[in-house]
């Protein structure tokens, strides 16, 4: 039934997430710059990577130690204890699929080409992907994840939960008899959740690319379908970031025309932060709605970076702390509560941020 999700607790009381995103690296050396911002502003949870592509502490998993998967960045039980006395909220975010690590040391694990060398993202030589399709693989990410709960995160947050996306040039080959690509990462969603919930009973989250809102031939390319996910997954975190749409340009990003969300054209998506998120976010509700057994919470990825890469300075602008208030604002106008705020550095607009208390 819609509303049966697990709800997010932290120290027995009920938590509106509004978090911050850290690596594992940056966990590591300046945790408490991050726990005094939650303390003095509005922000009530980090997201902390567990995994990237090796897991970011010492974990108890077999195939983790076997394998050396892992690096020290820093002692989980003490993030958690640390974050828990003030009333931090810390969700533990696992990159699941695109894992070079493990595709490197279990090659029958990862994506092929149809020649049988290693499909990489981007051709690059550190771009490989391990296979949905392989049980293996489902198997070593849920455990990491149990591994995590018993810990002490509050929450699994799977990112990268989805097939690669390919090109003519770069095709990747999966078994002749694997299940359509919605099915498959759906069914990895569910026998996850089932089995994090086993050991306790916290919310799984899935992130997912906010133009699957719009787009259903995007989603199924890659096994993300806004409807099915939501049956699925306790809490949605569509990653809307106005700089990843495309703009009229034609370089980075660019295809000549833009990017319609909701009935609305946008030539610079980026230069147009709450009407973006604003569409894609109201996209999200009409189509979550009318599906029956939906029972996500949304929280979006927001953007505090600035899309420097797109060039052409008619399609980008510098984001701070105007561009910050916007997105938020659009969040509460489209009728949810919760957000994440996205750089990939850590650097926060942190005058952008409400003090503690404030509405």
């Amino acid at each position: 039934m819609p509303g049966d999700r697990t709800p997010s607790l932290v120290n027995g009381q009920a938590v509106k997430v509004k978090a911050l995103y850290l690596t594992g690296p940056k966990c590591g050396v300046a945790l408490d710059h991050y726990i005094d911002v939650a303390n003095k502003t509005e922000i009530n949870a980090l997201v902390i990577d567990i995994k990237e592509t090796a897991v970011n502490y010492e974990p108890n998993v077999p195939l983790c130690q076997e394998l050396k998967l892992y690096t020290k960045y820093y002692d989980a039980d003490e993030v958690i204890k640390k974050c828990h006395e003030n009333g931090i909220y810390v969700i533990g975010r696992i990159v699941v699929f695109r894992d070079n690590a493990l595709a490197q040391k279990k090659p029958a694990y990862a994506i092929h080409k149809p020649d049988g060398s290693f499909w990489l993202e981007n051709k690059s030589k550190t771009g490989a992907w391990t296979s949905p399709a392989v049980p293996e693989v489902l198997d070593y990410n849920i455990e990491i994840a149990k591994d995590a709960v018993t810990r002490g995160f509050d929450e699994i947050q799977f990112d990268y939960v989805r097939f690669p996306t390919v090109t003519k040039s770069n095709q990747a080959a999966y078994p002749a008899d694997m299940p359509d690509k919605i099915d498959v990462i759906d069914g990895f969603l569910k026998k996850a959740s089932d089995a994090i919930k086993a050991v306790r009973e916290v919310p799984v989250s899935a992130d997912v690319f906010g133009i699957i809102a719009e787009s259903v031939s995007d989603g199924k390319a890659i096994g993300q379908q806004l409807e099915m996910l939501g049956m699925n997954a306790d809490v949605l975190n569509p990653m809307v970031y106005p700089s990843h749409y495309a703009n009229a340009g034609s370089g980075i990003m660019g295809n000549g025309v833009g990017q319609q969300v909701n009935g609305v054209l946008f030539t610079a998506p980026d230069l147009h932060p709450y009407d973006v998120v604003l569409q894609t976010l109201l996209k999200i509700k009409k189509r979550s709605a009318v599906q029956e057994g939906f029972k996500a919470g949304i929280r979006p990825y927001l953007q505090d970076f600035t899309a420097g890469y797109i060039k052409n300075p008619a399609y980008y602008q510098t984001y701070g702390a105007k561009q910050l208030r916007e997105q938020i604002q659009a969040v509460y106008d489209a009728g949810y509560e919760e957000w994440i705020l996205w750089n990939g550095k850590n650097v926060y607009s942190e005058d952008g941020l409400l003090p503690e208390g404030a509405d």
